[in-house]
């Protein structure tokens, strides 16, 4: 699947699913990820909870619930490869999406790079995924 043309053609909301060592599950509304590869998407996250939780717990899953009446959207299922905090780099990747970012400090922010380890449907299992 061609996840760089799928963002790029379709509005939605991303929800970030992290666990942290004992299992307690956080769930985060996230933007579109940056899509680097067909297997590699990286997030640019603030040092919050769900930052947190990959410090312990690499595996994360990400749920794009694409804008429209119906049921449409992804899940990818991710592990977390690695993270910048180069702040130049941040705002270089930023300026690569479809869509503007508010003007935030970006100091407190990292890019967090992962694999896509499976991709889902967002209902079912369709492999005619959409």
């Amino acid at each position: 699947m061609d996840l760089a043309s799928y963002f790029e053609e379709n509005d939605g909301v991303g929800i970030l699913g992290t666990c942290d060592p004992d299992n307690g599950v956080d769930l985060a509304l996230y933007a579109k990820p940056l899509v680097i590869d067909e297997t590699t998407i990286a997030l640019v996250m603030k040092q919050r909870l769900s930052h947190q939780n990959l410090k312990t717990n690499l595996q994360a899953a990400y749920l794009f619930l694409a804008k429209g009446t119906d049921y449409k959207g992804l899940r990818l299922y991710l592990t977390m490869l690695r993270q910048e905090s180069n702040q130049s780099l941040i705002a270089a990747m930023r300026k690569k999406q479809p869509y503007t970012y508010p003007e935030t400090d970006d100091s407190s922010k990292f890019l967090v790079f992962f694999r896509v380890d499976r991709i889902r449907p967002l209902v079912g299992d369709n492999p005619n995924i959409s």
